[in-house]
């Protein structure tokens, strides 16, 4: 296999999709050594298979809004690879999404989910549609469009479909009764569920607890004392405020959240219960906007359209969204001494942030591993449905704790360089043959 060779075939067939390209070349890249170790794979095609979706939904979603409007929003979902299990991840309701932001999440969700050990299979979906500025019932019957299009394609064994930016438990509550309705059997044909219909406790905070949790582990493995440091966090979501919350448990120190308004610093810690439930305050005001922590807790400074990236910090946690940490975030992270930086956003950095880190020796972690809390309580859900019991918050996190443990084994195995750990190159390669044995496995289909 050669990268360059397999690059140019991608981009001449889907044109224009640069978020897709970048995230195939950056498993490419890591892994084409060892591909070329094993003839089977190329004999069977592997790669050129690996890269193009087992299918592609488009649909249009006309909906109604409260006076009566008609609106047309577009729907997709992308069922990438299910040589695993059953296609798993998330929607996502945001007029930013693409076709391009889809496939790359859904190919990333390949390989985050075979890290997990558990039998999920990556998938993607969502719409451009925004819930911000909408009422519940406009949100509601949007919802229920948006499924009408796709039920038929989901299912327990088929498709599990989770809530990513934009949809939260509303969302998901929305989109499974109407799932419910229509296929007339209550399965656990969706994660992020209420808990009183099936959902998993420690939904909500899994992706950031689990992030968190890796991290505890870089720095064990590199003798780092993770608590007293402190941490900037991008971002002011449900992922974000996981992140926190067992930041301030672990004894680390969170100085810094951010919003695409800029960034609040507070020397003192966001580590306070009152100042923890603000941030969910703050999510739910539908602003998105993080400039009112600073009016309502003055030992905070908010600065105006800047990131927290230029402080100077001992861990650095993306956690917004795609490519929002540059090269020159990165130089200036470098400069400031500091310690780890670990993308609990998917892809949160740009590719120049991340060959920066590496060619610097950095301790720096990907999404795919670091945040694949979030879809392996996921993963917990539909184990809890399939028995129909419901764990304790003891029982989850436990499980979640081995899971991220397992996961950072599996990096330190296969990224191992002398004396540094490349974790991107050891999750890629990870996920990567679990994901290639399968296809093997299962002949050319």
């Amino acid at each position: 296999m050669k990268v360059n060779d397999i690059m140019a075939r991608l981009e001449a067939r889907h044109p224009g999709e640069a978020e897709f390209h970048q995230a195939v070349r950056e498993v490419l890249s890591s892994i084409e050594e060892v591909y070329n170790q094993h003839p089977e794979f190329k004999k069977a095609a592997i790669v050129e298979r690996i890269v193009e979706p087992d299918r592609v939904f488009t649909f249009r979603i006309p909906w109604i809004d409260d006076n009566g409007q008609v609106h047309v929003n577009i729907g997709y979902r992308i069922q990438f690879n299910g040589a695993i299990g059953p296609y798993k991840g998330g929607i996502r309701f945001h007029p930013s999404v693409t076709l391009s932001t889809l496939k790359f999440l859904g190919f990333e969700q390949t390989f985050k989910n075979a890290l997990t050990t558990l039998p999920m299979g990556g998938g993607k979906g969502g719409s451009d549609f925004s819930p911000k500025g909408r009422s519940d019932a406009e949100i509601m019957r949007f919802c229920q469009a948006f499924i009408t299009e796709l039920w038929r394609d989901l299912g327990p064994d088929t498709d599990v479909p989770a809530g990513d930016i934009g949809v939260g438990a509303r969302e998901v509550g929305y989109m499974y009764g109407m799932y419910k309705k229509l296929a007339r059997e209550h399965t656990g044909s969706f994660t992020g569920k209420g808990l009183s219909f099936g959902g998993s406790r420690l939904r909500p905070e899994a992706t950031g607890f689990g992030a968190f949790y890796f991290v505890q582990k870089m720095c064990a493995v590199h003798g780092i004392e993770l608590k007293g440091k402190t941490v900037a966090v991008s971002g002011f979501g449900n992922v974000a405020w996981g992140a926190v919350t067992k930041a301030a448990e672990l004894g680390a120190k969170v100085v810094a959240i951010s919003g695409p308004d800029g960034y609040v610093y507070d020397k003192t810690g966001v580590n306070t219960p009152e100042k923890i439930a603000y941030m969910l305050e703050l999510r739910g005001s539908g602003n998105d906007v993080v400039a009112p922590y600073a009016e309502r807790f003055p030992e905070a400074v908010f600065y105006p359209g800047r990131k927290p990236w230029e402080l100077k910090v001992d861990v650095a946690l993306p956690c917004a969204i795609q490519n929002e940490l540059n090269l020159e975030d990165a130089k200036q992270l470098k400069a400031n001494g500091v310690t780890l930086v670990a993308e609990v956003s998917n892809m949160g950095c740009t590719a120049e942030a991340v060959d920066f880190f590496l060619e610097n020796k950095m301790l720096f972690a990907p999404g795919k591993a670091v945040n694949a809390g979030g879809v392996a309580c996921s993963g917990l859900e539909m184990t809890q449905n399939a028995m129909h019991l419901s764990w304790s918050d003891e029982e989850v996190d436990e499980r979640l704790h081995q899971i991220m443990s397992d996961i950072h084994e599996q990096c330190v195995t296969h990224g191992k360089e002398g004396d540094y750990i490349n974790y991107v190159k050891g999750a890629n390669i990870a996920g990567f043959m679990k994901v290639a044995n399968a296809m093997l496995a299962q002949g050319v289909i």
